[in-house]
């Protein structure tokens, strides 16, 4: 048995719906508790994240290990203490029943995204899909292209439709717009999506987490990694930030040889040469011709080095890995907390200061922070400044005079206006491009049987959305109807479509009957959207049967399916 105990570094993180939020971001299926006030950390004398205690079955601690990468110390004795206690009949493996919250949004359109590549020449929208394991490519209007991936958290290469992912977070385009580099960060690998000719291909990493770091040059595919996060690619050298090492590293595409390239592999914020430097999960990377930039989540910082030479990394803002808040200012003046995504334009830094929920400025030279968008709260409302609310904002790209970002725990991609500081929300178009991929489960569902006329000439189809939601009109529905024997049930119409805002759709279809029994089913895909501010959209995938008995005894003239959608973000 697992039990996960959340003791949060951050007040963000003290919140029930942050832990909630996490749970659903990673697919976690273990039970957690939140310890906002440190009661179980004090009582098990953790000092350390994380820190594993291990229990047996009667209650007592057998020990504890602080720092990752447990399993060859806990498994021999984990053994031991099964096989001792299977002696002596104490262990009880009835399987414990437990709703996932983690289920809650895997049929949102987006869920969890992470990042964006806005690529203006191309008029392309690279968008991390990180909670459904996939990229999706769009136009810069939001009209979805084509899905990189299939959905299903893997590790496979192939065709995009067969290629799989593990939350994947940063990307990076080659200068011809044909490559798509991808950080497969929980996979531990380094991906790229041939966009010429449709196919994933693994270029650095093994697939474990690396717990040591490479000291001299090493093939990049015999080198294992450490959660990989933000990526730059500039003259065929693809900069790494190695959030999992606290280091950045360096891999030449064309030798595909990789190296630290800044960082000691400690875990602070102390500035100094680039090889001696400490970092701190290093984040979203960003680069202005000159210099590597960087935010280290965990010392809510802001940092550079120059990309050429031995050059020394410089702390722009933050001072400490427990100094955070929310301030603008100048230096050390200024306070951050946990900031995800930086993107340079134009002689500015931009940042998600994702734990404030707020886009942010910094001067590169002068280090003054200022808040362009975002209030004092999370939510989900365009609008100018501090009237728009954000939900911890993430990667951050730009096109022309808009700052695409990723506005992660509204499940939503949205624009920042460079000109007129407003936010607004990229509608997502030609949603049948991700219906293939979507990592929900079909929605099976055996209607009532019904017995009717051999006058019967209608079918009437009539979906209705659930209490707080809409059908999504940007999205066209579609359902596929067919009859296991035609002669007794016999549709003239095999595909229906629709797209509309309402809350309900009523179809009426012509069809033609005969005496006998006929299995009629309707599938397909169904999008719809929550109302209001929290507008999470929806794809449900259904698969409807009815089975239709025509005899002469009844007097029903019409065959009806009537059902009403799942609110699909209540777990169950």
């Amino acid at each position: 048995v697992v039990i996960g105990v959340h003791s949060g570094k951050y007040d963000r993180e003290h919140e029930d719906s942050s832990v909630l939020q996490a749970l659903q971001r990673y697919g976690l299926e273990h039970p957690v508790v939140n310890d906002p006030d440190f009661v179980i950390w004090s009582l098990y004398r953790a000092n350390a994240w994380p820190t594993i205690v291990l229990i047996d079955p009667n209650g007592r601690i057998v020990g504890s290990r602080a720092g990752e990468g447990v399993y060859d110390a806990f498994q021999p004795v984990i053994d031991q203490l099964v096989a001792d206690f299977d002696e002596a009949n104490l262990i009880d493996r009835t399987p414990i029943d437990i709703d996932l919250e983690a289920a809650a949004v895997t049929s949102a359109i987006l869920s969890f995204p992470s990042t964006v590549l806005a690529d203006e020449a191309g008029d392309r929208l690279f968008i991390v899909d990180a909670g459904h394991n996939r990229i999706l490519i769009a136009g810069l209007d939001g009209e979805l292209q084509t899905a990189i991936g299939s959905g299903a958290e893997g590790i496979e290469d192939g065709s995009f439709d067969k290629a799989s992912f593990n939350q994947p977070q940063g990307l990076a385009l080659s200068p011809d717009g044909t490559l798509l580099y991808i950080s497969d960060t929980r996979n531990h690998l380094l991906r790229v999506a041939n966009l010429a000719d449709g196919t994933v291909e693994t270029i650095a990493g093994t697939g474990e987490r690396a717990f040591s770091k490479p000291t001299v040059a090493s093939l990049a595919v015999e080198t294992a990694l450490a959660s990989p996060w933000g990526l730059v690619l500039h003259e065929g050298i693809l900069y790494i930030a190695m959030a999992g090492t606290h280091q950045l590293w360096s891999l030449d595409t064309e030798t595909n040889q990789i190296i630290v390239f800044a960082g000691s592999g400690g875990e602070s914020i102390d500035d100094g040469p680039r090889l001696e430097a400490t970092l701190a999960q290093p984040s979203g990377l960003t680069f202005d011709g000159t210099n590597l930039y960087w935010v280290g989540p965990e010392s809510s910082s802001v940092r550079m080095v120059p990309i050429e030479g031995d050059g020394e990394v410089r702390t722009l803002v933050g001072t400490g890995l427990f100094d955070f808040g929310d301030a603008d200012g100048t230096g050390t003046a200024a306070l951050l907390e946990h900031p995800q995504g930086i993107a340079y334009v134009n002689g500015t830094l931009y940042v998600s200061d994702t734990y404030n929920h707020k886009l942010r400025t910094v001067d590169p030279v002068g280090a003054a922070v200022v808040t362009v968008a975002g209030g004092d709260k999370a939510g989900f409302l365009d609008g100018a400044g501090a009237v728009a609310l954000l939900s911890e904002p993430n990667g951050l790209s730009r096109a022309g005079d808009l700052l695409y970002f990723a506005d992660s725990n509204n499940h939503v991609i949205r624009a920042f206006n460079l000109l007129t500081n407003t936010i607004s929300t990229l509608s997502l178009g030609n949603l049948s491009v991700i219906a293939a991929s979507q990592g929900g489960d079909t929605i099976r569902v055996s209607l009532p049987g019904q017995t009717v006329s051999p006058d019967t000439r209608e079918l009437r189809i009539r979906l209705t959305t659930p209490p707080g939601f809409k059908l999504n009109k940007l999205a066209p529905s579609e359902l596929a109807l067919s009859s296991s024997n035609p002669p007794a049930l016999d549709l003239e119409t095999m595909v229906v479509n629709w797209a509309t805002d309402e809350v309900e759709i009523e179809l009426i279809l012509p069809v033609d009957v005969s005496t006998g029994d006929a299995i009629l089913t309707a599938q397909g895909p169904v999008f719809y959207c929550r109302t209001g501010d929290e507008a999470i959209c929806l794809i449900a995938e259904l698969d409807l049967a009815l089975t239709v008995t025509v005899d002469e005894s009844s007097s029903a003239t019409q065959i009806v399916i009537d059902y009403e959608l799942e609110d699909l973000t209540i777990p169950g």
